[in-house]
């Protein structure tokens, strides 16, 4: 008998070791997230996909399901708790869509577009932080950076190089290179390096190919977020097995 939970007030069953957020995608039911990526255990770092647990506020890449529990997403309290999060990271980065390369495969624009975020609301202050333009394939914009570790994750777990980590705290939280020199040229990043087709937004950006695909035929150009992001996820429980989604 496959154990359920109930999202929304619709039964959700999943297989032993898959989160709630991988249960309600496979199951067909769209949580927004940004910082989860299939093949990476999750850390909850962004916190949109946080949902409540029986009346406990929980990221839901991060939550794993259990037989009989409550989940609550699409309310207007969880919703607006979403937007102001996503409002928040705009203002924290230079993420002037118009401008970027990025924009129409931007996880962070689709995710603004699918909760209604048109405008970023509070007055912007995140610093000006130099953009490196040094390495011949590549560029690498701090101010776009959203902290969700991607790149720090696979370009050590994947490509075997550590290019990448965090440092700093709170505020002063950010994106750097692991060269003496702090240039992207000084290491072994390659284009075709996991690290660099992994960041959500416009912080790695590839060189040479600037705008090849026009604005308004690019990813979600053609459809919304949500509607991808169940297209994408396993549509049937597989028979369970011991370490799934984990």
């Amino acid at each position: 008998m496959t154990d359920t939970f109930t999202l929304d007030g619709t039964e959700v069953a999943f297989a032993p070791g898959q989160t709630v957020l991988q249960a309600a995608l496979a199951a067909g039911h769209y949580v927004p997230h940004l910082c989860y990526h299939p093949e990476f255990k999750p850390h909850g770092s962004c916190k949109v996909c946080t949902v409540k647990v029986d009346g406990r506020w929980e990221t839901s890449c991060t939550r794993p399901a259990r037989a009989g529990m409550k989940v609550e997403s699409e309310t207007d309290e969880i919703n607006n708790h979403r937007r102001l999060l996503v409002q928040l990271l705009f203002v924290e980065g230079n993420h002037f869509c118009p401008s970027c390369e990025k924009s129409g495969n931007c996880l962070l624009q689709a995710v603004a577009y699918d909760l209604g975020v048109e405008s970023a609301h509070f007055d912007y202050f995140f610093p000006d932080r130099p953009v490196d333009a040094s390495h011949p394939d590549l560029l690498l914009d701090f101010n776009r950076c959203i902290l969700c570790e991607l790149c720090v994750r696979a370009s050590g777990e994947i490509d075997r190089k550590s290019v990448f980590s965090l440092a700093g705290r709170g505020i002063g939280k950010h994106l750097i290179v692991n060269a003496e020199s702090g240039r992207l040229a000084d290491t072994n990043v390659a284009v075709t390096d996991k690290a660099v087709q992994v960041c959500p937004v416009g912080a790695i950006l590839k060189k040479h190919v600037g705008f090849a695909t026009p604005i308004g035929e690019r990813r979600f150009d053609a459809e919304p977020i949500s509607a991808q992001a169940l297209r994408d996820a396993p549509r049937a429980l597989a028979k369970p097995t011991a370490g799934v989604g984990a």
